[in-house]
Order: structure tokens, then sequence, then C-alpha cells
């Protein structure tokens, strides 16, 4: 299965260990599926991982290992075709590396433009949680008395 993380899942997956993107990035790790990214996505991750408001959280050195790791890992699409069918322009670019790449999957947490799109040419957009089902990871359930407790909870606030 051929799959485009986008850069917003690259990122989360360094905010919240032990989260879906995480669980995906670890599962690309594994040998699960192949991941693909572009130069123009590496440019974007080295970049917006610099910004202030996510460097209070992003260590440079993370970063740094995780652009690393994906130019050395990934699979690079070189040449990218020119494409406009987002409503965002900044996205064209995630539907190029699809349609160059021959997508299966393009991961993304961008509910307004790409989600949207549902497909494109033969790659579904999905979410995260989507890739993990596919991959096999079930949805963690909180245990039954949890449930229960919380509920009885609720009740007695009213």
């Amino acid at each position: 299965m051929r799959v485009i993380l986008d850069t917003n899942i690259l990122c989360s997956a360094m905010l919240t260990p032990g989260g879906p993107t995480d669980k995906l990035y670890r599962a690309w790790r594994e040998g699960r599926f192949v991941l693909l990214t572009s130069e123009q996505q590496l440019e974007e991750f080295r970049r917006v991982t610099r910004y202030p408001r996510l460097r209070r959280f992003i260590e440079a050195a993370a970063a740094g290992a995780m652009h690393n790791e994906l130019r050395r890992l990934a699979v690079l699409i070189a040449k990218l075709p020119a494409v406009d069918a987002s409503s965002d322009p900044a996205d064209n670019f995630l539907l190029s590396m699809a349609q160059a790449g021959e997508a299966n999957l393009l991961v993304t947490g961008d509910k307004h433009d790409l989600l949207g799109l549902g497909t494109f040419q033969r790659t579904r957009i999905v979410t995260a949680r989507q890739l993990l089902e596919l991959l096999g990871e079930k949805k963690k359930r909180k245990p039954k008395r949890a449930v229960k407790a919380r509920r009885a909870a609720r009740k007695g606030r009213r």
C-alpha cells in the first residue's frame, strides 16, 4: 500500500506520542506501508516545525531526526505534475504527489479541504484513524466500568 502522510499528520505524530498519528508513523517504520514524500513536503515539514508556536512543543533535534528519516527511508517523488484540484492551493502539491506516486491513500487532518474531496483520481483521502482501521488497529475502548461511572456522575449532576 502506497501512502502519503500530510505534513499535519507528521507534525501531529511528534506532538502526540502514542496517539493515532504517532501509531501511523510507527506503522510505516515497521514496514506496514510504503510512505511517499517529495522535496516540497520535506521543505514544508522543515518550515512548519520551526514555527514559534510549535517550537515550544517540538524539539529541534526530534524534528531534524524525523526529517532525516523521511529523506532516507521514504520513497522520494522527484517530478511532480501541476495539479489544481484543492480549494487550498497550498495542498495541491500533496495531490500532485498522489498522482505522480500512484498513492492508494492520502492521510490528512485537513477537514475543510482535502478530506472534503474524498478521493483524487485513484487516491482515497482518509483520516489517521481510518488508515489505522485499515491496518487492523482497533480503537481502544474504555472499560465498561469507567463508562458506567461517567454516566452515573452525569446523572448525579442533573
